[in-house]
C-alpha cells in the first residue's frame, strides 16, 4: 500500500517562481466528476491525497466540490500552495473537514517582482493560525538554502514579530522544522534540481516513487512521483485503467526494481536532484 498520491487538480498557476519549471503541457482543470472517479481508484491504495504537482491549487474554480468528494470518500488533503489566494479562498479551507495539511511555500515570492512581503506575509498569517487551532497542520515552507535567499530576512523579521522570538531559536521536533505553535511549523529545506531530460546524470540510486508515492497529472496520467512536471515518464490512464494493473506494467516494476538495486530504470530519474537526498 502506498502512502499517498499527488493528484494534479489544476497545472495552472498565478505565478512564474524561481525555483519552479513550470510545465508545456496545455493548461486544464480537472473536473470534479473525473477527481471522482480518479479518488474512487485511489482509495483502496492511498489514505492521503496531496492535491498539487503542478499549478496552485487554489485557483481551481470547484474546489469545494473536490475538498467535499475527497471527505465523502474518507481521504485526508493536504494542499501545498503558494499562499496568494489564501484571503480569497480561506473561508472555503476553513471549512472542509478534509483539510489535513497545507504547506505554504513562502519561496513563493522570489522571482516574482513582489514589493513589499507585509502584506503577502500578513495574508499568510491571518489563515495559517485560526487553521492551525482548528486542527489543520500548517508547514510555512522556506526551502531556498543554497538558492536565492534575498528576501528570508523579511521573513524572518516578520514572524519574530509575531512570535515575540526568533523563529529558528524555537524548539526543533525535527531537523529543518521548527515549531512556531500548535500545528504551526516553519520548514527550512534546501533547493533542488527538478529532473529533467536535458540535464546530466546523477549519483542517483533510490526513490520512495512508486513504493511511497504516484502522482496523477490534470489529463489522468499516472506517473511514478510527484517531481515528474511534464510527463515524462507515463505509466497508464487511471481514467481507463485500475492502480494495481499500472503498477504491475512492465515499466513500473522496472522503475521499482531497479531503484531497488540502486540503478534506476528512466533516465529522467537519473537525473532529479531531489532524489539525491536519498543516497
Amino acid at each position: 500500500m502506498l502512502k499517498r498520491a499527488y493528484v494534479e487538480i489544476t497545472n495552472i498557476c498565478n505565478l512564474r517562481c524561481a525555483f519552479c519549471p513550470g510545465t508545456r503541457r496545455p493548461g486544464a482543470f480537472m473536473a470534479p466528476e473525473a477527481f471522482r472517479v480518479l479518488a474512487e481508484k485511489l482509495r483502496p491504495h492511498v489514505r492521503y491525497l496531496y492535491l498539487h504537482v503542478m499549478g496552485e491549487p487554489l485557483l481551481h474554480p470547484r474546489l469545494g466540490e473536490i475538498l467535499a468528494i475527497a471527505r465523502e470518500l474518507g481521504f485526508k488533503v493536504c494542499l501545498t500552495t503558494n499562499g496568494t489566494l489564501l484571503g480569497e479562498r480561506g473561508d472555503l479551507l476553513l471549512g472542509a473537514p478534509a483539510l489535513y495539511k497545507i504547506s505554504v511555500s513562502l519561496h513563493a515570492m522570489e522571482g516574482n517582482n513582489a514589493g513589499d512581503l507585509s502584506p503577502y506575509l500578513e495574508g499568510v498569517w491571518r489563515f495559517a493560525v485560526p487553521a492551525s487551532e482548528r486542527g489543520v497542520i500548517c508547514a510555512l515552507r522556506l526551502w531556498n538554502i543554497g538558492g536565492a535567499e534575498a528576501r528570508n530576512d523579511e521573513i524572518w523579521t516578520f514572524l519574530a514579530d509575531r512570535l515575540g522570538a526568533w523563529p529558528l531559536d524555537l524548539p526543533q521536533p525535527r531537523k529543518g522544522s521548527w515549531r512556531l505553535g500548535e500545528r504551526l511549523y516553519l520548514e527550512r529545506a534546501e533547493k533542488f534540481d527538478w529532473p529533467d531530460l536535458s540535464a546530466p546524470e546523477g549519483d542517483v540510486r533510490f526513490c520512495l516513487g512508486l513504493r511511497d508515492q504516484i502522482a496523477v497529472l490534470v489529463d489522468g496520467t499516472v506517473v511514478p512521483c510527484c517531481l515528474d512536471h511534464e510527463g515524462d515518464v507515463p505509466l497508464g490512464s487511471l481514467l481507463e485503467r485500475d492502480l494495481a494493473e499500472i503498477l504491475s506494467s512492465p515499466r513500473a516494476r522496472a522503475i521499482y526494481d531497479g531503484f531497488s538495486r540502486g540503478k534506476p530504470a528512466e533516465a529522467l530519474c537519473r537525473r532529479c536532484g531531489f532524489a539525491r537526498r536519498f543516497g
